[in-house]
C-alpha cells in the first residue's frame, strides 16, 4: 500500500489507534517483526548521464514496508518526546527534530558568526552530511548509551531487536 492509502487510513481514529497499538506492542515485547526488517533495493539510472557503463551513473534506492515505516514514525515521535523532555538532546542539535528547521540552523549559525565578529574573531564553519552514519553505528554502543541515559528497558530491548537480522533483496 502506498503512503496515499495510509494517509487516508490514519484519518480514521479506530485505524490510527490500531497502528499505535502495533507500536506499543513492539516496544512492550522488545520486538521488531522480521517482515519490517526486509528491505528491497532498486537500482535506477541517474538522469542525463552520457554513459551508463559506469556504476556511478546509477543510484540504489532502499524501499521499506510502508506500514513498518508508519509504525517507525510513531515510535520515533515518542522517542523524540522522551529525549527532548528529559534534556537528552544538546541545544545545538537541530537536524531531524520536530519544530526545528534549516532556518533555525541559519539563525544559530548567524548568531555564532556575529558573536565572533563582535570579539574581533574570524569565524569559519565545517559542515558534513551524517545521513550515512546510521548504518555504521556501533549497535552495542548505542544500547549502552540508551541504558546510560535512563531509557526504559523496554525501549532499550526494542532497539536491540530492531537493529539485528536486517536484510535486503534486490530487484
Amino acid at each position: 500500500m502506498s503512503w496515499r492509502h495510509w494517509k487516508l487510513i490514519t484519518k480514521n481514529n479506530d485505524c490510527l489507534s490500531k497502528i499505535i497499538n502495533i507500536a506499543d506492542t513492539c516496544i512492550n515485547l522488545g520486538h521488531w517483526p522480521k517482515y519490517f526488517k526486509i528491505s528491497t533495493t532498486v537500482v535506477i539510472p541517474k538522469p542525463n548521464k552520457p554513459s551508463y557503463n559506469n556504476p556511478k551513473a546509477f543510484c540504489p534506492i532502499v524501499l521499506l514496508n510502508t506500514l513498518g515505516k508508519l509504525v517507525e514514525k510513531v515510535i520515533a515521535e515518542r522517542l523524540q518526546f522522551i529525549v527532548s523532555s528529559n534534556d537528552f538532546i544538546h541545544p545545538s542539535q537541530l537536524g531531524g527534530l520536530k519544530f526545528k528547521s534549516t532556518s533555525d540552523a541559519g539563525v544559530v549559525l548567524t548568531y555564532i558568526v556575529r558573536s565572533g565578529w563582535t570579539k574581533g574573531r574570524t569565524t569559519s564553519t565545517l559542515t558534513f552530511d551524517i545521513s550515512q552514519f546510521f548504518p555504521s553505528l556501533n549497535h552495542r554502543l548505542l544500547v549502552l548509551i540508551l541504558k546510560k541515559i535512563g531509557l526504559d528497558s523496554k525501549v532499550t530491548n526494542f532497539f536491540v531487536n530492531y537493529l539485528i537480522q536486517r536484510s535486503t533483496k534486490y530487484q
